[in-house]
């Protein structure tokens, strides 16, 4: 899908309902911004993919892995 959108003068650009509706974007969602090669590229995070390629193997071994995270997290402060 390709749309055409107006950015305001504090930078805001609405993304047209149905490009969110085509990835599932969210209010409240997180995306990523980058230029690449002149061009703004918009990507949805998917955090839970995030979580689930920080670590190999098991769902286990994935939940060690962040509570050790969450520990080395809470003794820094």
């Amino acid at each position: 899908m390709e749309a055409t959108t107006k950015v305001n003068k504090k930078g805001i650009i609405i993304i047209p309902k149905g490009i969110r509706e085509e990835i599932g974007l969210k209010e409240g969602d997180l995306v990523m911004i980058r230029v690449e090669e002149n061009k703004i590229v918009i990507e949805k995070v998917d955090l839970w993919e995030k979580v689930w390629k920080c670590c190999k193997g098991s769902a286990e071994e994935a939940e060690r892995e962040l509570d050790e995270e969450e520990e080395k997290f809470w003794q820094k402060r």
